[in-house]
């Protein structure tokens, strides 16, 4: 048993890689270096930075003195997912650590990237205070048209054009791509990445089956009721906090398994996605109809 552990375990490196090849928000995962484990189990410590403006120079007296304060702030995960999933003995006798590799593999591309592509995406765009516009968009012209006032809103609310990232809906960014036009390269060129997201999962309220109740069963996630669909969100990386805390997969084998004769696999990932509360204007959502004050 305990070779087949080890050769189990040997996967577990490459499910980091198998998030960043699928997720599409993993581009918004911040330094991890940068944050420090809190006093509860649910909570992350993120260094914050406050300082003071230009001043007077003065020949006689120099420069004015001003402040910078460095805090660190405690923020609370709003992320903790996780599923069991059990592959009897008998079946799975010789390839404990092949069967493993496949099902977390296959589970994080599936299950658990979609699901926190929907989650973060969702975060965002209803965060207070960021900036937002609405209208069905079904031409080329219509969707430059937006996307030319979303990155001047964002240029008078002087967000840095580095780091901008475009999320837009899969079918949109294919009318760009018809177009082909000087028009729209230049206007996507304003942008640090372009990426393609399916409608599924770009909208602005999601409901995370808890697995247990009649109907959730399955788990997963879907839109609420009250969820607008998205149509494009712009986001300037450093004005969102997004980290994961905890993500492991846990490997129990038969022999120590006291409810069944069985591998047992387990997944539980911590993480948290917010906004900055001083960077609200580093993100822009736009969506098919007007988002609710409560949103």
């Amino acid at each position: 048993m305990a070779n087949n552990i080890a050769l189990a375990k040997s996967y577990v490196p490459l499910l980091d890689e198998v998030y960043k090849n699928a997720s599409l928000t993993s581009d918004l995962d911040g330094a991890p270096e940068l944050v420090r484990a809190g006093a509860n189990a649910n909570e992350l410590i993120i260094p914050m930075i406050e300082m003071d403006g230009l001043a007077d120079y003065s020949r006689n007296g120099g420069y004015v003195d001003g402040d910078v304060t460095l805090t660190n702030q405690t923020v609370a995960c709003n992320y903790d997912r996780g599923r069991k999933f059990t592959v009897d003995s008998m079946d799975n006798a010789e390839t404990a650590g092949v069967a493993f590799g496949r099902l977390s593999g296959e589970f994080i591309r599936t299950k658990v990237v979609p699901e926190m592509d929907a989650f973060r995406l969702s975060q965002y765009a209803s965060v207070e205070g960021i900036s937002k516009a609405h209208g069905a968009i079904s031409t080329g012209d219509s969707l430059i048209k937006a996307l030319r006032t979303a990155t001047t809103k964002m240029d008078e609310d002087e967000v840095p054009a580095e780091n901008r990232i475009l999320y837009i809906r899969s079918d949109l960014y294919g009318i760009i791509d018809d177009m082909d036009t000087t028009k729209s390269r230049k206007v996507l060129e304003k942008f640090s990445k372009i990426i393609s997201v399916p409608s599924a999962r770009f909208a602005t309220d999601i409901t995370l089956n808890d697995g247990k109740t009649e109907g959730q069963t399955k788990g997963g996630y879907k839109k609420s009721e009250k969820s607008i669909d998205i149509n494009f969100e712009i986001i300037h990386k450093p004005a969102v906090i997004q980290f994961t805390k905890h993500q492991v997969p846990k490997i129990v084998d038969p022999d120590t398994n006291q409810d069944a004769d069985a591998w047992m696999y387990g997944y539980r990932i911590v993480g948290i996605a917010k906004a900055y509360k001083n960077k609200t204007a580093g993100i822009y959502c736009h969506t098919v109809t007007e988002m609710s004050a409560e949103a």
